[in-house]
């Protein structure tokens, strides 16, 4: 390629800015003449994007929050597919947030149909609503997958797809130190840790605190030297704080991102609110247990809709229950106590669990010569030059 290479790119959440900013950390390692434009957050603007605006602006979720901005979202929407069209990129890579890039890749598609669309995170098809996977055949070029066996579910509409691999396998930097923890918090080396990690949203914590906070008492009740160490958001502290007001249990709240990772290592047990958490501490080596509940309503309909066996990655890649899943009516003090307890106490079962850890995140790319970055790197050039994906 004669000229300078030029990258549209779009991620709508904190998650997709720090995937977008390794993707271009991992393209200018191979072609270092390229330019990036598009929306992003404070992680790609670090490898030289100038957001188009702030991403915090596509970061809505739910009716309640997007009615209320819906004339700003489709404003952003008409000006994004405007910039692309104005830029006129190699190619146009969007990550996650398919509420908003989709929109704008059909937009955009509208207007000029020849500019490659790659989007980076293929929806869950494999999940629930199937159908999507046929829906947006009909406008992307080429779809890149955290896990292995999502390519077939696009590749029989006719989009080519490729497994890059999950970005929890490029932190390996980030598999905390134990012994650092427990220095800092003053804590014996033999000293139980029970790791609580109720979820990331105000829905969550309203859900499962309450009973994560019972199952701890009961683990307490067990393990008189237990102590609980919650790693949490920032503006959920005051929250949390208020929670724990005069309930008798004083845990150690973690905000920092290293620190919360120094807290998985350090711990002996977790117990986390589904979610790519199940996967960080995973990396960590740490035996949890994952819970959820949700509404009535929501939990009929997710009923009627999922249609897998599981909903921990790690379960869904070995298509075991390596990870006991503690949901809907089983997301009850008792229960959870139980599976805590007995991990806390069968070093043949924490054993096992890890060893399955190991197992999985070589599936999604762990110990692999090239970075899922490198991969998704690779693979956008392969489409920019005509050739499909480069093989991983």
């Amino acid at each position: 390629m004669t000229e300078a290479l030029r990258i549209f790119m779009i991620a709508g959440e904190a998650s997709g800015d720090i995937l977008g900013g390794n993707f271009m950390r991992a393209m200018k390692q191979i072609n270092p003449d390229v330019s990036f434009y598009g929306v992003g957050g404070r992680k790609m603007q670090a490898e030289g994007l100038v957001s188009l605006f702030p991403m915090e602006d596509l970061s809505v979720m739910g009716i309640a929050e997007v009615l209320p901005r819906l004339f700003k979202i489709l404003s952003r929407i008409r000006m994004t597919a405007n910039e692309i069209i104005k830029v006129n990129p190699h190619a146009v890579v969007t990550i996650d947030s398919p509420d908003f890039c989709f929109r704008v890749v059909k937009k955009l598609k509208a207007k000029n149909s020849k500019i490659p669309c790659i989007h980076y995170v293929a929806p869950s098809v494999w999940a629930w609503r199937p159908g999507r996977a046929e829906t947006i055949s009909h406008f992307l070029d080429h779809i890149l997958t955290l896990l292995p066996f999502e390519p077939p579910y696009f590749e029989k509409h006719g989009l080519k797809a490729t497994f890059v691999g999950h970005p929890i396998v490029e932190r390996l930097e980030s598999r905390g130190d134990g012994d650092r923890f427990r220095r800092k918090y003053g804590l014996k080396p033999d000293q139980p840790i029970l790791c609580m990690l109720p979820g990331s949203r105000m829905s969550e914590l309203s859900r499962l605190l309450d009973k994560f906070c019972e199952t701890a008492d009961i683990v307490l009740r067990n393990r008189h030297n237990a102590v609980i160490v919650i790693p949490t958001l920032p503006h959920l502290r005051p929250e949390i704080e208020k929670f724990f007001m005069g309930k008798g249990i004083n845990p150690i709240l973690i905000f920092n991102e290293e620190e919360k990772f120094d807290a998985f290592a350090a711990s002996v047990i977790a117990i986390a609110a589904s979610g790519t958490v199940s996967l960080e501490l995973a990396m960590t080596d740490t035996p949890h247990i994952i819970a959820y509940k949700l509404s009535p309503v929501s939990a009929w309909i997710a009923k009627q809709l999922v249609k897998t066996p599981y909903v921990n990655l790690i379960n869904i890649l070995l298509k075991r229950p390596v990870v006991p899943e503690l949901l809907l009516e089983q997301c009850e003090p008792g229960p959870m106590s139980r599976e805590l307890l007995r991990l806390m106490g069968d070093r043949e079962a924490r054993g096992a669990q890890l060893m399955d850890f190991r197992e999985a995140l070589l599936k999604i790319g762990l110990g692999d010569l090239e970075t899922p970055s490198q991969k998704a790197a690779k693979a956008v050039l392969g489409v920019i030059e005509g050739k499909g994906a480069v093989a991983p």
